[in-house]
């Protein structure tokens, strides 16, 4: 060390001396990429705070990241880091202004993500499978054919060397330690090799050595000629020293870029001698957050006119030559958006679902026994009494509770579950691993599956123990109704899971299905002719109406013969089921009709989910019908949706 160098440029080098030893070197080779340059000037970025006002979150910031650095985006809470971090990913941006280049050509998104990955802050991992079967869907999805079986499982294998998961490759992800989870998402987005690397916050949750690891893996990628971009949150010295550039934010404008050991003679230069001994990462921090009198005349006009350029003493560790990048960029636009087909991206997500469900093996035994428990409770409760005639208005009773029985157990466990896997959809659709309809296809099929199981272990159990009419043609009509309520109302779960969050989603599930089903049975007693006309519209938007109609038009519909009146009974009133259907007001169902209906109700269910959650993965504001029920719901209920 130069006796020149003060002491916090001393202990600085001494930590990058330290760091550079422990860098891991790449094990492997891989693919080239063209070196991406990110150059963005005056990005500003407001949020709304209400009906006609907003919140300013960056102002006018400019910066250049190069390829073949690690920086690091530094600032104190609220400074605004995760979302410039969001704003150059391209995560959010609709309510953005200024521009971004790359190489000196404006950012085109929809190419700009084909090489770019972004690692977010929370670890969300498929449950059910272990390191090494993500790694390989991971592979599958994103190389598709274009890359043989086992050079996806060299590279596999490499990568997990590379970031020391191969000893826990066999380990379900549920399993993992918080270092390996952010290992893991790392090395799940280092298949296909990307260019830009965009991290939020990865030492969130890491003790100091974990942390050191993990940057040590992203100084190694860095070196290979990739740009690697992190939101950091008051770093070690030891981890500060790693970074070769910083760039630090303060009440959403830029205060310094440049070497992390430029900070300390810069804000010398400003007034602002840095304490001996004092980490240069958390006295820059202090100073943003005006500890150390942020707003003096020196500094805000160093921000002012320096337009936050790199404040350098000495050139950057490393440049890379971008003779080749025009050609290697028009190459990449005539590329396909994803590593695979639809159809391919629709097996590979069914497998893994159906891999997923299959192996959450309590969650399908408690499903599987529920069934079968509720099954013997409702066929207790309507034993043998499906013929008989003086019991007829009871057995309606046990179509109406098996009605509701197929509504709420598929329904629920939808808006507790999809909320949080909306999270993974967002992490892996952002970063190109399969298209919404492809998913969408693979979450239905799987689904479908196992609620047919379900519901034929039900019906089973059901149908015998209350002595329905034992006609194929009924029972196959009955169990085709009652697994289209199952079906649709796991699609209304959905569709309420796909914009609210877990809390809201369980209070206005269950809130919303009540009027479903007040208007399902509105006519009971008082004939089809008595409705107002009002009423009698409302229950054409209740899928439980003509549920419950081609259930009955199933049992007691058709041309059923008289049913049997026990002898100790001196008079059965609706031993003719038309009389039945005639106080129930459905003496003009029909079945096919009723099932066409329901069957419509689970489409709409379904597309309505699909549009509101590709309205989400869009990064967009929600507008219209979408955009009025949540205010609704926030205003009115007290609940807050995202």
């Amino acid at each position: 060390m130069s006796p020149a160098m003060s002491d916090q440029e001393q202990i600085f080098q001494y930590w990058r001396d330290l760091a550079e030893e422990h860098i891991p070197k790449m094990g492997f080779h891989l693919a080239e990429r063209p070196p991406v340059d990110i150059e963005f000037t005056d990005l500003n970025y407001t949020v709304p705070t209400g009906k006609n006002s907003s919140k300013l979150i960056l102002r006018s910031v400019s910066g250049y990241f190069k390829s073949g650095e690690l920086t690091a985006i530094l600032g104190p809470s609220g400074a605004g880091k995760s979302t410039l971090l969001n704003v150059l990913a391209g995560y959010r941006g609709g309510d953005g202004t200024g521009s971004i280049l790359i190489n000196g050509v404006p950012r085109d998104a929809r190419y700009f993500r084909k090489l770019s990955r972004y690692i977010m802050q929370e670890d969300v991992h498929q449950d059910g499978l272990t390191v090494f079967e993500s790694m390989k869907y991971s592979a599958d999805l994103k190389l598709g054919a274009s890359v043989g079986e086992q050079q996806k499982l060299d590279m596999i294998s490499d990568i997990l060397e590379l970031l020391r998961l191969k000893k826990c490759k066999a380990t379900t992800t549920n399993r993992l330690s918080g270092g390996e989870k952010k290992r893991l998402s790392i090395a799940l987005e280092l298949v296909n090799n990307p260019a830009v690397i965009f991290l939020d916050e990865p030492t969130t949750g890491l003790d100091d050595l974990s942390s050191a690891q993990c940057l040590n893996l992203l100084k190694s990628l860095a070196r290979g000629g990739r740009t690697v971009i992190c939101s950091i949150h008051t770093p070690s010295a030891k981890l500060f020293a790693l970074f070769d550039n910083v760039y630090i934010v303060a009440e959403g404008q830029c205060v310094f870029q440049g070497l992390g050991e430029d900070i300390v003679p810069f804000l010398a230069q400003n007034g602002l001698p840095c304490p001996k001994h004092f980490n240069p990462a958390d006295f820059i921090i202090e100073v943003s957050s005006g500890e150390y009198g942020y707003h003096n005349d020196k500094l805000v006009n160093a921000i002012e006119n320096g337009r936050c350029k790199r404040w350098n003493r000495k050139p950057p560790p490393k440049d890379f030559t971008r003779q080749n990048s025009e050609r290697e960029f028009h190459q990449l636009r005539k590329q396909p958006d994803y590593g695979c087909s639809t159809w391919d991206q629709f097996i590979l997500l069914s497998k893994r679902m159906l891999s997923q469900q299959w192996r959450d093996i309590n969650n399908v035994v408690l499903k599987l026994v529920m069934h079968v428990v509720v099954g013997l409770v409702v066929g207790g409760m309507f034993f043998q009494i499906g013929n008989d005639a003086s019991k007829t208005l009871f057995n309606f009773g046990f179509c109406y509770v098996s009605m509701i029985v197929f509504m709420y157990i598929p329904m629920l466990p939808a808006l507790v579950w999809f909320p949080m896997e909306v999270q993974l959809i967002k992490r892996e659709h952002f970063n190109r691993w399969y298209n919404l309809n492809s998913y969408f296809m693979a979450l239905t099929v799987s689904r479908l599956i196992q609620q047919l199981l379900c519901s034929v272990i039900y019906i089973s159990i059901v149908y015998y123990m209350t002595n329905q009419p034992q006609e194929w043609g009924r029972v196959v009509k009955f169990s085709i109704i009652m697994v289209l309520i199952a079906i649709a109302s796991d699609a209304f779960g959905l569709a309420i899971s796909s914009r609210l969050d877990i809390i809201n989603g369980c209070f206005v599930g269950p809130a919303i299905s009540v009027p479903l089903m007040l208007l399902g049975c509105y006519s009971f007693g008082i004939g089809s002719n008595e409705i107002p006309l009002w009423v009698f519209i409302s229950m054409q938007f209740s899928y439980l109406r003509f549920g419950i109609e081609g259930i009955v038009s199933a049992i007691y519909g058709e041309g059923r013969p008289a049913m049997v009146c026990p002898v100790e009974e001196i008079y059965c009133h609706y031993k003719t089921p038309t009389l039945l259907l005639e106080e129930l007001g459905m003496e003009k169902a029909n079945w096919y009709i009723a099932a066409t209906l329901v069957f419509f109700y689970f489409i709409l269910f379904k597309v309505i989910s699909f549009v509101v959650l590709r309205q989400r993965l869009r990064r967009a504001r929600s507008t219209g019908i979408i955009w009025m029920v949540g205010r609704f719901i926030k205003r009115y209920f007290n609940v807050a949706t995202h």
